[in-house]
């Protein structure tokens, strides 16, 4: 394999490893502060430990999840200097931003809360971590808002074969940056709500700190449904979007060949790429697609075919990744209904408990998978419409990429192990007893 495709493959990896981390951080960071402020302003010590138990979870996901997020930014600067050299003047700022802002303030105030449960009062505490979850979620959208511009360049212009920073207040406040930061996070805590049901769930069936557990199953069933309800709400949006930003993505997405009015949604199809049609289509609802994406029934949407070969994405993987990520979505919003329906005697659902723990996978999926429809999407472009993907990488021999990508893989898989044992470790542990931890 040649340099640029190793190193995409390393990106990737580098990109859906970090992924596994971040999500979690994200929804948790805020559920920790929900917990400990119900228990500062009831006095209900539940709540209090709830906070420490989930919090000691939080902590060992966001080290390790630090670790892998410094050696993918590395990577712009060795496996795609073209790239970093003709956006750093956008890019890098935005990055810079995430680091001596949010990163900062998080880093620096996890550690108070981490060691302040004895030495700060009870409010002043809470306080400390509201400010991490503000400030993880503030990170987040400064590298969200990096990475909005790459799909919809906006605030630039191009000088000396540069793209150079003009405006940068568009750049930050562009609805694509709204959108991809809402759903984003959004998700996220769409698998913190299921990881804190999915522990709660084993626990339950076990009578293991029925009391404790309740409360955490009962606060997170509700978070979950009202989440899930809110990513339907910010996807649909994000592909009507798409529909004026990039409409080869939206076309992938639904494998939609030949622009027309009154186009249908076909339930159920697979692409033929290489013959430019679909092998097969059926169960279609009439003008769904059109409605879908310009809000009216004889709305125009662009077809694959309205683009030159060379600018269309690959369609398998991003029809597919997509349509697991709506089938997730559908089945996250049910599965949270029913735990929301029974929050307040969940013991009394035995099926719903034993089906929760192996829901916690499920979630991770589907974040992975809209990252594969976001940037798969995007192709062939790196910076959509300005720069292709294949002018971005750096000169550097094939063999080094494909020696660093081994040791990658390594090191991940090494700090993989590490985080979900001990993340299983503590979590089946359970909590500490009262009056200690």
């Amino acid at each position: 394999m040649d340099t640029l495709t190793l190193s995409r493959i390393q990106f990737a990896v580098a990109t859906y490893f970090h992924y596994l981390f971040v999500p979690l951080t994200l929804g948790l960071s805020i559920l920790v502060a929900i917990m400990e402020t119900v228990g500062v302003r009831t006095g209900d010590t539940d709540y209090i430990r709830m906070a420490k138990f989930w919090g000691k979870l939080f902590l060992v996901n966001f080290a390790v999840g630090v670790v892998t997020g410094i050696t993918l930014e590395f990577q712009f600067g060795t496996n795609w200097s073209r790239y970093s050299e003709f956006v750093g003047d956008i890019f890098g700022s935005l990055l810079a931003i995430e680091a001596t802002v949010a990163f900062f303030l998080e880093s620096t105030f996890i550690a108070v809360w981490f060691f302040g449960w004895k030495k700060l009062s009870p409010k002043l505490h809470a306080t400390t971590i509201w400010l991490v979850a503000i400030a993880s979620n503030l990170s987040a959208f400064w590298i969200l808002a990096a990475n909005a511009w790459m799909q919809h360049p906006v605030g630039y212009t191009i000088r000396n074969g540069r793209a150079e920073l003009v405006n940068f207040w568009p750049v930050v406040t562009q609805r694509f940056v709204i959108l991809e930061f809402l759903h984003t996070v959004v998700g996220a805590y769409i698998l913190a709500g299921f990881f804190v049901l999915g522990v709660s769930a084993w626990h339950l069936v076990r009578r293991n700190e029925v009391p404790f557990f309740s409360k955490s199953f009962r606060l997170a069933a509700l978070w979950t449904l009202v989440f899930s309800f809110a990513a339907a709400a910010t996807g649909h949006a994000s592909a009507e979007h798409l529909a004026v930003t990039q409409p080869a993505k939206l076309a992938a997405m639904e494998s939609h060949w030949t622009t027309g009015r009154r186009v249908p949604m076909y339930l159920l199809l697979w692409p033929d790429a290489s013959n430019e049609r679909n092998a097969f289509q059926a169960w279609p609802v009439p003008s769904a697609l059109s409605f879908l994406a310009t809000y009216r029934f004889d709305g125009e949407v662009k077809g694959l075919k309205d683009f030159p070969p060379e600018d269309r994405p690959p369609v398998l993987p991003v029809f597919l990744s997509f349509r697991a990520m709506v089938g997730l979505g559908v089945f996250f919003l049910l599965v949270a209904g029913w735990a929301t329906w029974v929050r307040s005697t969940p013991l009394s659902s035995p099926r719903l408990l034993r089906l929760l723990p192996w829901m916690i996978p499920l979630p991770y999926l589907a974040n992975q998978l809209g990252w594969t429809v976001a940037e798969i999407g995007r192709q062939p472009w790196i910076v959509y419409g300005v720069m292709r993907t294949r002018d971005a990488v750096s000169s550097v021999p094939a063999s080094q990429v494909l020696a660093t990508l081994i040791v990658f893989v390594l090191l991940y898989g090494l700090l993989g192990a590490i985080d979900f044992y001990l993340l299983f470790k503590f979590a089946r542990k359970g909590p500490a007893p009262e009056g200690r931890g």
